[in-house]
């Protein structure tokens, strides 16, 4: 009897199976830990560029609002935190928590860099730093505090950004706003600093840059305007002229709207009217402020104001999206630089100015007389490229084209199967409108196709509008370490 039961311990005793599991649970650990570090320090990258981003507009923000009348270090702070990514600012976002921000003033002079002398602003200062601090919590990385490893329980990261008025001219700029009203632009952004829908939002943005710009010369009295900054509103898809004041009068409603236009590339400018087909929601204006400065509340009675929804009343509610067209961009382009051509020869010394707004898909199968003829203006082919090459041609007019990308994706352009550039991507159409890559912008937080269309200038929109009227103004950024 006490065989069998010797042999029985005895095998027990050299069986080695299932001794491994100790290890197989030691090493999951220990791979979870290398990956989580992996993942939380891709996050915590990926956090850093928006925060910087977020700097970035901070500062240039906080440049231009040295330059006003009146300025102050207060008010000057204040801007940049109304910019900044804290928790009411623009830029706020989920990912970046427990922000701090730290504006520093200087006064340079002895840099070649820095043009504007320190008396350019009421502050006595001409360069402003701007840090900005937040805190990335781990998720994976503390796994390793099972092994008795110290494991971080979130990452630091730090933004700074310097910028500086180059000097105190302002640059007379006549403004052609391009912004998508077609079907898409209906639809709801729930980002924190939208949450409304996305024309609504778009609206908003554009109404900073008029607050931004500055309409009469310094002459002008609040009754008497001397025009200086113009900005005329372009839309598409194309509507009747007879019915664009739809847009512009209270009460609002729906323009018709109507196949898309081609306009001839360069043709004398000459504003559609009656039952004609117009981009132009707009002529070229200056009566956008309220009291004739730059800075001041916008006037809910201009045409300007009322398109952009600053009216105020529930049934003026300015620019909706009709769409019905689909997306077709090269005849506004066209058409939008043709009215500049003329802006610029009535207001000599001047600088043009196209900004365009959408999320970058081109696809309509409406457009008048188009036919299935290659990448070719007018085709219903290959219609971003068109849309590139309209831009192109107006960059070498002497216009600045910006774009914003809003909710633009990595994929679309679904009519692009043939040309140089079979196959580009909306977000791609939009960086390749823009005249140089730093006029590019897209919005960071948009809550369509998040994260598919990324750019060095990706903030909020109203911080776009901000960041881009600092470029008329001549405030741009500067090395970190200028003293």
């Amino acid at each position: 009897m006490n065989d069998p039961v010797n042999s029985f311990l005895s095998h027990l005793h050299r069986d080695e199976s299932g001794q491994v599991l100790p290890w197989m649970v030691f090493l999951m650990v220990l791979f979870g830990g290398m990956a989580g570090i992996t993942v939380d320090l891709g996050h915590a990258y990926v956090c850093h560029r928006e925060l910087q981003s977020s700097t970035d507009a901070a500062a240039l923000a906080g440049a231009y609002a040295m330059t006003l009348s009146g300025a102050t270090t207060a008010s000057v702070t204040s801007q940049v935190n109304a910019t900044s990514s804290l928790t009411n600012g623009s830029n706020a976002n989920p990912n970046l928590t427990n922000i701090t921000v730290t504006p520093t003033f200087r006064c340079v002079t002895d840099s070649s860099i820095v043009e504007a002398p320190c008396s350019a602003s009421p502050t006595g200062y001409n360069v402003l730093q701007v840090v900005q601090t937040s805190v990335v919590p781990t998720y994976f990385i503390r796994v390793l505090s099972v092994l008795g490893v110290n494991a971080a329980q979130a990452i630091p990261i730090n933004a700074v950004a310097t910028a500086t008025p180059l000097s105190g001219k302002n640059t007379q700029v006549n403004v052609a706003m391009v912004v998508d009203t077609t079907a898409s632009m209906g639809q709801r952004d729930t980002d924190v600093n939208c949450n409304n829908t996305r024309i609504h939002c778009a609206l908003n943005g554009v109404q900073t840059l008029l607050g931004h710009l500055t309409p009469c010369t310094a002459s002008s009295t609040k009754t008497n305007c001397t025009a200086f900054d113009q900005v005329s509103l372009f839309t598409f898809p194309n509507v009747i002229a007879s019915t664009a004041s739809n847009d512009t009068t209270c009460p609002s409603g729906n323009p018709t709207t109507a196949p898309y236009s081609t306009p001839t590339p360069g043709a004398s400018w000459t504003a559609p009217t009656g039952a004609s087909a117009t981009y132009q929601i707009s002529d070229y204006l200056s009566d956008y402020s309220s009291n004739n400065q730059k800075g001041g509340s916008l006037n809910s009675s201009s045409s300007l104001g009322i398109a952009t929804g600053a009216s105020g009343s529930r049934n003026c509610t300015g620019m909706q999206t009709p769409g019905g067209e689909g997306t077709y961009y090269a005849g506004v382009i066209y058409a939008a630089q043709s009215s500049l051509d003329a802006a610029a020869a009535a207001n000599p010394g001047s600088e043009n100015i196209m900004i365009i707004l959408s999320d970058g898909d081109a696809n309509s199968s409406s457009i008048s007389g188009g036919k299935h003829s290659g990448n070719v203006y007018g085709s219903l082919d290959d219609q971003c490229q068109q849309a590139i090459s309209a831009a192109q041609y107006a960059t070498a007019q002497g216009t600045t084209v910006y774009t914003i990308a809003y909710g633009a994706s990595s994929s679309g352009c679904s009519t692009d199967k043939s040309g140089p550039l079979a196959g580009v991507s909306a977000c791609t159409t939009m960086k390749d409108m823009a005249s140089v890559p730093g006029d590019f912008y897209s919005d960071a937080t948009a809550s369509a196709y998040t994260g598919e269309c990324d750019s060095a200038n990706s903030y909020s929109l109203d911080s776009i509008f901000t960041s881009i009227a600092a470029k008329f103004t001549n405030a741009r950024l500067v090395p970190n370490g200028i003293t």
